[in-house]
């Protein structure tokens, strides 16, 4: 039974964490999860820090520090982290891989009606909907992101400067994470109070009692930094990595559609500084215009179902995966479901190992710190560059919302007015992203009923 601290009980010790309790509470977390990056943080505060007191408020934001600083889905990461600090690397690795396989599950059986469905007109009609609130979702994204992050003129500069850079020149997306990364170098040491961020959760401000792990609670002995310990998270990482991807090579060649993206997709993991919004213009870069994997209205209702679903938004990857396996018949015709699973799992395999290779490898190093972490200037240039990529993502998605057969087509007025209400909802009214969602796919479907 679960005690909730008041000042009878704050005292009290809570009851020792059976790894079996640990694993219930991952799961159903991951079931849960709702709400993007934010919403799943504050899950995991509210149950972690406040209710079950498995671990104190600073070491909890201590944990989400560095994972702030990692490419990769911070909840998930953190997650991992805090699984790790209290049942070693394996239970790291139930906590992070039970975060993200409900997800994976339902983005499968999604797809898959999707897929095989989506062009009942039922259907359709609630995607016709649900399109503009994906637009909408990401200029919210973009506002979101630029409120924290664009807190002067150089900062604006670099965010105008890496929309010029893919909207007019099209430079690809690893470039402009790059050249941002230089600019923040640079302005860090000549302008260092215009580049100077924190992590933005602020300090500790209330007491919720004595926590299994507490801010004086000794390292424990797996969480000791180790060299030893580094070489065997080297060695098994880049072994996993290399034991998979050689198995691909070796069954289809290295130009096969599994092979490439399980390559693609390892390249895209190490670029999600900012969020899974930020990565998504370069997977829209190589899994439409490059490989062709899915077409522009399919990664928007993908963008769509990743929103509505639980996990990370990064999860995303998975129906590329699947429509692109299931579009060019991996296994044939009458496997096109086997196809598209078996490659969900492997973009899914491929954008996740880095996370646990990153915690497993930095947090006991973080561990031994207890400082609280800030980003540094590259990444505060980064970051500022990534609401410029975002905001040409947002118009991209207008253009083929609002304009589905080009600029000489008809305009969809119903689409503009859903986009609009869906926007004044998240930016006005502060609604959730699934209400949104959900209410505009129902005003699809209504639009399309009432025309006939």
């Amino acid at each position: 039974m679960t005690v909730e601290p008041d000042a009878g009980t704050a005292a009290l010790s809570p009851p020792s964490l059976t790894r079996a309790q640990a694993f219930r509470y991952w799961l159903r977390l991951g079931f849960i999860s709702f709400g993007g990056p934010a919403g799943q943080i504050a899950l995991m505060h509210e149950e972690l820090v406040e209710r079950r007191r498995w671990i104190s408020e600073n070491r909890f934001l201590h944990a989400l520090n560095y994972c702030m600083l990692l490419p990769g889905p911070e909840a998930q990461q953190l997650a991992t982290y805090i699984g790790w600090l209290m049942h070693r690397s394996w239970g790291g690795i139930v906590a992070g891989a039970l975060f993200v396989l409900p997800s994976l599950i339902i983005l499968i059986a999604l797809s898959w009606v999707y897929m095989a469905y989506g062009h009942v007109p039922a259907i359709a009609a609630l995607f016709y909907g649900i399109k503009p609130a994906v637009t909408a979702l990401v200029v919210h994204a973009a506002w979101r992101i630029g409120s924290r992050a664009l807190k002067n003129r150089w900062l604006w500069g670099i965010a105008l400067g890496a929309f010029g850079a893919i909207f007019l020149l099209n430079l690809p997306f690893p470039l402009i994470v790059l050249m941002a990364g230089i600019v923040g170098y640079a302005g860090g040491k000549y302008a260092p109070d215009k580049f100077r961020s924190g992590g933005g959760h602020g300090a500790a401000q209330q007491a919720y009692g004595p926590a299994l792990i507490d801010d004086d609670t000794p390292t424990p002995a797996h969480a000791r930094f180790s060299w030893a310990r580094l070489r065997t998270v080297i060695a098994v990482g880049l072994g996993l990595w290399a034991a998979v991807m050689g198995g691909l090579i070796a069954l289809f060649g290295w130009s096969g559609a599994l092979t490439q993206m399980g390559w693609f997709f390892t390249k895209a993991a190490l670029l999600t500084f900012g969020g899974a919004y930020a990565v998504l213009p370069y997977v829209y870069q190589g899994a439409v215009e490059q490989f062709h994997w899915l077409t522009a209205p399919q990664m928007i209702d993908g963008l769509a179902l990743g929103e509505t679903t639980p996990g990370p938004l990064i999860m995303v990857v998975a129906f590329v995966g699947f429509v692109g396996a299931w579009n060019q018949a991996l296994f044939g015709p009458e496997a096109l479901l086997l196809a598209g699973a078996t490659a969900a799992c492997v973009v899914s395999f491929f954008t996740f190992l880095p996370s646990f290779f990153f915690i497993l490898l930095g947090a006991p190093f973080i561990e031994s710190t207890h400082g609280k972490l800030q980003f540094t200037a590259p990444l505060a240039g980064i970051t500022a560059a990534v609401v410029g990529v975002i905001v040409n993502l947002a118009l991209f998605f207008a253009y083929h919302v609002l304009w589905p057969k080009g600029f000489d087509g008809r305009f969809e007025w119903a689409s503009a007015i859903i986009g609009s209400a869906a926007a004044l909802a998240l930016l006005r009214y502060k609604l959730g992203v699934i209400p949104v969602v959900l209410g505009s796919g129902v005003a699809g479907l209504l639009f399309r009923l009432a025309s006939g």
